[in-house]
């Protein structure tokens, strides 16, 4: 029963990513107006909402009992194991301002454990998928986080939450990656860098509690690229948190990440 939820459930996410992004690419460049969602610097734009709403029409159609948490509308407060977080809009602010970094973010959770992840980029026409214990694949080629080189100065993604602001202790650690690292990357689309890990493209990851719909698909694309994904104490991290604190990066690579940060933070 499980497999057969899941095997359905990746068709019908990439249906629906394929569709909320193919409306996202059309209204790109021409979104007029936005609102401010909070004083944080988040914002919301008709083509989140209109996204979102071709998502949760497909996903309801098909799996009409299960709980679904989306990032504009809410929680549907069904009582089910499945759960889906849908962020129709990772990047928001980029797509505000026209800059073509953005994705479509579905992710499927059972017993509060991410099964099933679909990223789409619409931009590039580039599709993420990853299935627990199936691998992670981008355009059906699969992909994987172990380039064959060793790590000196590293290239990172940082990813904080937007309350996190200029907090002392995330600024501290913040500044102290960027000068002890290759390259030191913000997307404002956390989704696209955890990609950019699971295809070897970054050495690794960052996180300063940050929470939310994006957060899981990431974990568990770079997961089933064959990264690991810890806490800053180096314990793996599963199913869901309030307030994560993450390293993600290739096996070989945790202590050092573990290091850095430890040293970031003194």
């Amino acid at each position: 029963m499980e497999t057969q939820v899941i095997r359905v459930g990746k068709q019908v996410a990439i249906a629906a990513a394929y569709e909320a992004g193919k409306v996202l690419k059309e209204r790109f460049g021409s979104i007029g107006a936005f609102e401010e969602k909070d004083s944080y610097g988040d914002i919301i734009t008709e083509a989140d909402l209109a996204a979102e709403r071709i998502i949760l029409h497909v996903i309801t159609t098909a799996f009409p009992d299960h709980h679904i948490r989306s990032e504009e509308f809410g929680d549907n407060e069904m009582s089910s194991d499945w759960m889906w977080l849908v962020d129709p809009l990772d990047g928001t602010n980029n797509f505000a301002v026209g800059l073509p970094l953005f994705s479509v973010s579905i992710t499927l959770l059972y017993k509060r454990t991410p099964v099933l992840s679909v990223i789409y980029e619409p931009m590039t026409d580039r599709i993420y998928t990853a299935v627990q214990n199936e691998g992670a694949f981008c355009n059906q080629k699969q992909i994987s986080c172990l380039p064959a080189q060793s790590l000196h100065r590293a290239r990172i993604g940082w990813i904080q939450g937007h309350r996190v602001q200029n907090e002392p202790t995330a600024v501290k650690l913040r500044h102290y990656l960027d000068i002890n690292t290759k390259r030191m990357m913000r997307l404002w689309a956390p989704t696209l860098q955890w990609c950019m890990l699971a295809r070897g493209d970054l050495d690794g990851i960052i996180l300063y509690n940050s929470e939310g719909e994006d957060l899981y698909s990431g974990v568990l694309m770079v997961q089933e690229a064959g990264g690991v994904v810890v806490n800053y104490e180096g314990a793996a991290f599963e199913g869901m948190t309030e307030h994560p604190y993450l390293i993600a990066c290739r096996q070989d690579h945790k202590d050092y990440f573990i290091r850095l940060v430890r040293e970031g933070l003194q």
